[in-house]
């Protein structure tokens, strides 16, 4: 067997096989034997079909599983010869069948791709500024109005007022196109219940609202940016016609015991204050973390140059996309409500697949060139965590992922790539400066 290495790029390569005609014409006569022995002819004893027979009724698929098992089997010692860490599905360029002759080499061309060679990743002396973010009473404070707001009763106004930021009213309303074409982002809706001032429609929307009575119709023009969040709406101009039909007022609940028990197992308004203060530092932990990963990450990838295969940006684009549209289903909201499609998406979060699929294989590397290894209290530690995150007992975790190995085996990945991360940062160089440090220094920066 010849085989021929062509580099398409350093992770992309095609190899060019050609089996010899000899090796060809034995497996077809083996496989002819041993159909020989099996099949049932009517006419001839088993085992005595003559082959001219065999050959006029199952000459195709006996060519076609030979030439399936020769190049599998040449492409196995292909890879094995060459050393190539392949990934991913090869493509290959299969031979026709339709002029398959026994006595000729059987060519074929595989393109596959391979994991990309990293060499020694110098990961020390990084420079790290670690900005220490901590919540405020005064977030403490609106995470507990918001509470409010979730319970707070809707009353009809008593007196005879028109409408203003911060009521709830009911409106009918349609949207058309400048013009007077329908647009699908804003159908005939009846009886919706709108609270004036939040600009959920745009603050142009709620300012024509504002100062409208009980019974009034409206109708004004509302022009979208090109940068609009709702793509379906960007660039457009929107003509709404408007009917006020009630309007309601708020009444929150005082902060008291009762309020606090409608959350749960809490017995005062501080105990829902000391839980929101902990989610608060959590979130903010976890948005120092990711900007002290962002920094070693970026430092890494600038001076580790390598090649990325696609089908690991592909396989990583397929996670974020799946994620996202999670994501959205749990808010009721589709990617075409958004004016996306899985496409649009996609393009845009090629280069963040791209980016994660270069962590992650930096990761990879760090883990090889140090030896890291976990030891049986690291993974116990490991699955305690996501009990505490999936407010689940620990046998259940625990459980789950010993009759899952793939599970596993990605869970102590993940584990070991946590590790390679404290690594880095045991060696890394960390200023550690507040947040109003932080802003003063981008003011300066922006003056300048």
């Amino acid at each position: 067997m010849q085989v021929t290495v062509e580099d398409l790029s350093t992770v992309k390569k095609t190899l060019h096989i050609e089996i010899p005609g000899e090796t060809v014409a034995k497996a077809v006569d083996a496989a002819y034997q041993d159909l020989k022995k099996t099949v049932k002819i009517k006419g001839f004893r088993p085992g005595k079909t003559p082959r001219s027979v065999l050959e006029r009724m199952y000459k195709k698929d006996v060519h076609a599983d030979v030439s399936q098992k020769l190049i599998q089997d040449a492409f196995v010692g292909a890879v094995r010869d060459n050393n190539l860490n392949f990934i991913g599905t090869p493509d290959i360029d299969a031979p026709d069948l339709d002029v398959f002759n026994e006595k000729e080499p059987l060519k074929v061309g595989i393109t596959l791709e391979v994991r990309p060679e990293i060499g020694e990743v110098d990961f020390k002396g990084i420079a790290i500024r670690k900005t220490l973010y901590a919540f405020s009473e005064e977030e403490v404070d609106g995470q507990i109005e918001m509470l409010r707001r979730n319970l707070a009763k809707k009353v009809p106004i008593t007196e005879e007022r028109p409408a203003r930021a911060g009521d709830f009213v009911l409106i009918d309303y349609e949207g058309r196109l400048v013009g007077g074409d329908v647009f699908d982002g804003t159908p005939v809706t009846e009886n919706h219940a709108y609270l004036l001032g939040r600009n959920t429609l745009s603050p142009a929307f709620d300012e024509n609202l504002e100062g409208m009575a009980v019974g009034e119709t409206r109708t004004f023009d509302v022009s979208y940016d090109d940068q609009y969040i709702n793509k379906a709406f960007a660039g457009k101009t929107i003509s709404f016609t408007v009917t006020l039909k009630s309007i309601h007022e708020e009444i929150l609940p005082e902060l008291d015991a009762d309020f606090a028990k409608n959350f749960g197992a809490f017995e005062s308004v501080e105990d829902i204050r000391e839980k929101i203060r902990e989610n608060l530092q959590q979130g903010y932990d976890k948005r120092i973390e990711q900007e002290v990963n962002e920094q070693i990450f970026s430092e890494l990838i600038g001076k580790t140059s390598f090649e990325v295969p696609d089908v690991m940006v592909n396989y990583e684009l397929e996670g974020i996309l799946e994620e996202a549209e999670r994501a959205f289903s749990a808010n009721g909201v589709t990617f075409e409500q958004l004016g996306q499609t899985r496409e649009t998406l996609a393009d845009e979060y090629r280069e963040l697949a791209e980016k994660q699929v270069r962590r992650h294989l930096i990761l990879g590397a760090i883990i090889h060139q140090e030896k890291l290894s976990l030891d049986k209290d690291e993974v116990e530690a490991g699955l305690e965590e996501l009990a505490r995150n999936f407010n689940q007992p620990v046998d259940l975790i625990r459980g789950f992922y010993e009759s899952n190995p793939e599970k596993l085996e990605f869970l102590q990945h993940t584990l070991l790539e946590k590790k390679a991360i404290q690594l880095i940062l045991e060696n890394s160089v960390i200023e550690e400066v507040a947040p109003e440090a932080v802003e003063a220094a981008d003011d300066e920066g922006a003056e300048a």
